[in-house]
């Protein structure tokens, strides 16, 4: 009787391996489909953010005001921004319609019940690559504040740093949905120039100025208007900036002064979880995504509205 043929046990182990190796260099190709994917989508979410904006400058014949204030001051009460004001623009009419814009972002009374709608999670404000939370404490700490010199701490990998220590946080946690989008203060410092009432160079700038189409003297097409930001240096949100917050200006807006995910972070930097860079909105309502190796100086003239600096952007 003939014997039947079969593996050895050499033969089956060089299988299974050369099975391991095909996987291994699999998962990472599956990996980076999937993150191109999540990118894509992030950069659908900027594209209904820009068109918002524009029909809202369409409509009003203004881009809307960074955050709102009620009380004349940069750090107010209320606080409302700029994300918030675009919501009709952006098929969110029915939350639009509940949320009571005279009363404080943290209100609740028999007239309105903002502080649980500002709860509601939008997905076009989320970036899909940012794996934290979607309900998140908008009065916990920021990392990374030390603006006497460029030693900020932290690192690309981690963004970590000891936690800012602010005298006038809210008392008690406080909850909304956060937001990877934020509007330009400029290439300039924000915590600085908000203390010292100075506005910033770029779209939204200061508290109840809104910028108009003729401001954009650098041209809409070279002018960063929205950019990435991820949350785990602090909470960034779609609300507005509440005044009893650490560092409430820099919940709804982020500034340019140093490059995409740079070694040495501050909280109001621009950055993201996508490998090599960030997506942004320019001012003409196209989307584009910048790396992080850009030119530092290249970066923060894209952030000015009027710097009359000659550049351009690259994918």
């Amino acid at each position: 009787m003939r014997s039947r043929k079969a593996f050895t046990l050499v033969e089956l182990l060089v299988v299974i391996a050369i099975i391991g190796i095909l996987i291994g260099m699999l998962l990472p190709a599956v990996q980076m489909v999937r993150e191109a994917a999540r990118r894509t989508s992030c950069m659908n979410n900027m594209k209904q953010i820009g068109l918002a904006l524009l029909n809202y400058e369409g409509a009003s014949e203004e881009f809307p005001p960074g955050w709102l204030t009620d009380n004349g001051s940069p750090i107010g009460d209320t606080g409302w921004g700029w994300s918030a004001l675009i919501l009709p623009y952006l098929e969110a009419s029915n939350l639009n319609d509940q949320l009571n814009f005279n009363e404080p972002i943290d209100d609740h009374n028999d007239v309105c019940d903002n502080d649980i709608l500002v709860q509601t999670v939008l997905p076009f404000y989320m970036c899909p690559s940012d794996p934290g939370d979607q309900i998140v404490d908008l009065n916990t700490p920021v990392a990374g504040h030390d603006h006497d010199d460029d030693d900020h701490g932290g690192d690309r990998g981690s963004f970590l740093a000891p936690p800012h220590d602010d005298d006038h946080s809210h008392e008690g946690p406080f909850l909304v949905s956060r937001s990877n989008y934020s509007g330009v203060f400029g290439s300039n410092d924000i915590h600085d120039l908000v203390e010292d009432g100075v506005p910033g160079n770029g779209t939204f700038f200061r508290e109840n100025r809104s910028t108009k189409l003729r401001d954009f003297i650098d041209g809409q097409s070279n002018t960063i208007i929205v950019g990435e930001r991820r949350n785990d240096l602090g909470v960034v949100s779609w609300v507005g900036a509440l005044g009893h917050v650490p560092e409430p200006i820099a919940r709804i807006v982020g500034t340019a002064d140093h490059a995409p995910n740079c070694d040495h972070p501050h909280f109001e930097n621009f950055s993201s979880y996508h490998p090599a860079g960030i997506n942004t909105l320019l001012g003409d309502g196209s989307v584009h995504f910048v790396r992080e190796s850009i030119d530092e100086s290249v970066f923060q003239a894209l952030g000015t509205r009027a710097g009359r600096e000659i550049v351009s952007i690259e994918d």
